[in-house]
């Protein structure tokens, strides 16, 4: 079974959105245009309450980007960003859903963020994902979506410790840091997740 996983396409990262990744829109008709060519379509969205850790508003004297440690782990705190019901959280209008079989929330805690879409930062609790793709027989999972560096990158570094054969669609993904991003890309290649165009599928 090939899966192709839809990462956090949602308002708030396109330009105009309130943590906007650069040329974040230019990814959705290579996303749609690929759709066809796998057996499971499924994706994960960005679900937070109003009073998330994340968000820089939830921290007295504090700004965004500013770093800070949460169980141990570090937290960049971010503008406020897809909360749960707002126009900001819902995917881009222009992104073909109909094909999708289930979404997975992300980030539904407000005591600790969820980059990838499998687990919470902190590997605490899982959102469930790993058991659905083995139930499908998922073989192959390829990645996609937004941010490149955060969200796709630590779901797929996830996905091949949970030991799925991993593929990378880059021209299908934009990075909010494209500096730090090709330092991941040398980390996904050392480890054998495939970094390929959505002309090779």
């Amino acid at each position: 079974m090939k899966t192709l996983l839809v990462i956090d396409v949602q308002n708030d990262f396109m330009p105009g959105g309130s943590l906007p990744v650069p040329d974040g829109d230019k990814i959705v008709p290579v996303i749609n245009r690929i759709q066809d060519k796998f057996d499971l379509v499924v994706a994960s969205q960005d679900w937070h309450p109003q009073n998330h850790i994340s968000f820089a508003s939830n921290h007295l004297g504090k700004s965004t980007f500013d770093e800070i440690e949460i169980q141990g782990q570090k937290q960049i705190l971010w503008p406020d960003h897809c909360v749960q019901g707002t126009e900001g959280a819902l995917f881009h209008p222009e992104l073909k859903t109909q094909s999708w079989e289930t979404i997975f929330r992300k980030g539904t805690d407000p005591q600790i963020d969820s980059y990838s879409a499998f687990y919470d930062n902190g590997h605490l609790k899982s959102t469930g994902l790993s058991g659905y793709l083995r139930e499908k027989s998922t073989s192959q999972l390829f990645f996609c979506g937004l941010a490149a560096d955060i969200c796709v990158y630590f779901s797929a570094m996830d996905a091949f410790k949970e030991g799925f054969a991993c593929f990378f669609i880059e021209d299908a993904s934009q990075a909010l840091d494209v500096e730090a991003f090709e330092i991941q890309k040398k980390e996904m290649k050392r480890l054998g997740i495939q970094i390929i165009s959505s002309e090779d599928i």
